[in-house]
């Protein structure tokens, strides 16, 4: 609820900022004042999916209506203000603190609350009261007139977007975070996700404890499985999806196998390599998140994964050079190079826009 179309959308851009992304935004409907005279309300509805819990949303919210310069005192009653962000409902959760009452006790009494959640979620329903949205619109008390405004709501999510992009490969080191990136990216924009699957391969744990002896079987079978996947991933068409994006390159068999490999197994790796890489569809973006060696290792020890235990900073520094390396001879390729060594995008939403940015500029 706000009293214009500015403050609206400020409240939607910082929302998006600092709670978690919009996906649905209902059109504006102005309604007269409620519980006191004074000048009419727009109001909206939207749906947004977030990490925070229901009283870190809370307390982000209030942040929020502070910055746009909201000032509410404990005797405050209804009154004229800049912005009124309430949660309405925290998926089918009830929940009744001192602080917050979720869902929203007012929501059946408040047509102005109902005809935008209306238009966005007409067959949620209530978890209290067992009822659509649909429903209680249908039977509320309240018989204020709405207006419907021509206008609408941009959504901050658009400057996101990466839609001019069919295929995109994100990569990087052992422990960059590649796969964790890819696979929020593709939740949050309706890509198609393609992930490495090195879980599968039985000579990965082995090779890191015996590097000359599987070494060749171990790229070869990540070769093969990379191959097919992409070959079968990339060129079916997925009409639900709106791009492709992966958390590797099949480039990358290349770099970790002139890494691992004697001289003599390389030249033939590079042959079939060659051979199969000519089929498949290259990204029209790719981006190589660099960190330092320190974060690396301090990513992989803690994501726990027996097999890497023994890793030594030596191999990820040949592994960054071999990306490097290859990089600098990719004169045709739209290539972005993100230094992400500073950076938590995981667990800091601003860290993640702030990439998302540094990927679309």
């Amino acid at each position: 609820m706000g009293n214009t179309y500015e403050q609206l959308q400020t409240a939607l851009q910082l929302l998006f900022e600092e709670a978690g992304f919009i996906h649905k935004i209902s059109p504006v409907y102005q309604s007269p004042a409620w519980g006191f005279q004074g000048n009419d309300f727009l109001n909206i509805a939207v749906k947004t999916e977030t990490s925070l819990t229901p009283s870190q949303l809370l307390k982000t919210i209030l942040e929020v209506e502070k910055k746009m310069g909201r000032k509410r005192t404990k005797s405050q009653g209804y009154t004229s203000r800049p912005i009124d962000i309430d949660i309405l409902f925290y998926d089918d959760e009830v929940i009744e603190t001192k602080t917050l009452i979720i869902p929203h006790p007012e929501i059946e009494n408040r047509k102005f609350v109902l005809k935008p959640l209306f238009d966005i979620a007409p067959d949620f329903k209530h978890p209290v009261l067992n009822k659509t949205i649909t429903q209680l619109l249908e039977q509320t008390p309240d018989e204020s007139k709405l207006q419907k405004q021509s206008k609408w709501l941009r959504n901050p999510k658009k400057d996101y977007s990466l839609n001019r992009y069919r295929y995109i490969a994100i990569e990087g080191n052992i422990g960059a975070g590649k796969t964790s990136l890819a696979t929020q990216i593709a939740h949050d924009f309706n890509a198609k996700l393609i992930l490495e699957r090195f879980n599968d391969n039985p000579f990965l744990p082995k090779f890191y404890q015996d590097p000359s002896r599987y070494a060749f079987p171990l790229e070869m079978s990540f070769l093969a499985d990379r191959y097919q996947q992409l070959l079968d991933d990339i060129k079916q068409h997925d009409l639900f999806t709106d791009y492709v994006i992966a958390d590797y390159d099949a480039y990358k068999s290349m770099i970790f196998a002139n890494i691992t490999l004697q001289e003599e197994e390389f030249v033939l790796y590079k042959k079939l390599f060659s051979l199969m890489h000519k089929d498949l569809p290259k990204p029209d973006l790719y981006v190589y998140l660099y960190q330092n060696t320190d974060r690396l290792l301090q990513n992989i020890k803690k994501r726990g994964r027996k097999f890497e235990t023994g890793i030594e900073a030596e191999y990820l520094q040949k592994i960054n050079q071999g990306y490097l390396d290859f990089i600098k001879t990719q004169h045709q390729m739209n290539i972005k190079i993100i230094d992400i060594s500073e950076k938590d995008f995981v667990n800091n939403r601003k860290d993640y826009l702030w990439v998302l940015q540094e990927i679309i500029n």
